[in-house]
């Protein structure tokens, strides 16, 4: 079993833009290529774990989904980086598609995505991390068991005005995924853990 990183997409690695429903609005962070190659180095399993509640809101289809992290995939792999899974959560509560207006156990701030992604790549979630800039990011890294990270990129600024200046479960707040990765790395060298 190896630790992981699990990465919010929208407003962590690229450009908030609400509903990302075109491939030309998607807008990378410009470090997040270099810090997603700095985790794999360090020997974490990275994977994305994202809520698409649009797909079930009709807003765009589970292949265009797919279609985004097909560019994404590419544009990492021409930086030497890589994720080593995807996982979305294609429900809403409000979903227009029946089948998908339920409540799962996979639309973040529960775990499902991350417990998925331990299964399917033998992860030890107690020596993990989540970086995302919404109190569901830090919601599914404590139940997990994960040390969830906010970044104030996307909604983290306002959430943290929201908040006062804290969020619940975050143990760290960084400026921004590179950040907050450089955080990941001498807190995991700090407890000793071996990626």
């Amino acid at each position: 079993m190896r630790p992981a990183v699990f990465l919010d997409r929208d407003g962590t690695m690229i450009h908030e833009t609400g509903y990302l429903s075109r491939v030309d609005d998607l807008h990378w962070f410009p470090y997040a290529p270099d810090a997603v190659r700095l985790l794999n180095r360090a020997g974490f399993a990275v994977c994305v774990t994202t809520n698409q509640g649009g797909i079930g809101l009709r807003l765009f289809t589970e292949a265009f989904v797919h279609e985004v992290h097909g560019r994404m995939t590419a544009t990492l792999a021409a930086a030497d980086a890589r994720v080593d899974g995807w996982f979305f959560c294609p429900h809403h509560p409000s979903a227009l598609i029946e089948s998908l207006r339920v409540a799962c156990d996979c639309r973040k701030p529960q775990g499902g995505l991350a417990r998925q992604a331990a299964e399917a790549l033998d992860l030890d979630l107690s020596h993990s991390y989540v970086i995302g800039d919404r109190p569901s990011d830090m919601g599914m890294g404590h139940a997990v068991g994960a040390m969830p990270v906010l970044v104030r990129t996307g909604h983290g600024e306002d959430v943290l005005r929201a908040h006062g200046g804290t969020v619940p479960h975050a143990v760290h707040i960084a400026t921004d995924l590179m950040a907050a990765t450089a955080w990941v790395l001498g807190h995991s060298a700090r407890q000793g853990w071996r990626a």
